[in-house]
């Protein structure tokens, strides 16, 4: 059993008390159930199961910070080699904290 079908699982044992509602075409409607019942499943499980992996890599993506390789070599010398705190820097920390409260 995959992590999908285990979180599907998961999740139709739980009470559903909460909708969403939208409106679709009437072709979007009918691409939607033909889906469905290609893979065996109903509408609301497949649109379930597809909005949370949608959204599970949505998240995921935003939260991934992807380098190219010459970035990733200059983020990494960064870290090994850092460069002096100059009063520029300090500037900007100190309007960052102004502006944050932090």
């Amino acid at each position: 059993m995959t992590m999908a079908q285990s979180a599907t699982k998961s999740a139709q044992r739980r009470v559903r008390d909460e909708r969403l509602e939208t409106r679709v075409t009437a072709d979007q409607k009918k691409l939607i159930e033909r889906a469905a019942a290609l893979q065996g499943r109903t509408v609301t499980d497949f649109v379930l199961t597809s909005v949370q992996e949608a959204a599970r890599r949505a998240i995921e993506d935003h939260q991934t910070l992807h380098l190219s390789l010459r970035d990733s070599q200059a983020f990494v010398q960064a870290l090994m080699k850092p460069l002096p705190v100059n009063d520029r820097l300090r500037d900007t920390v100190r309007r960052y904290r102004q502006r944050t409260g932090v």
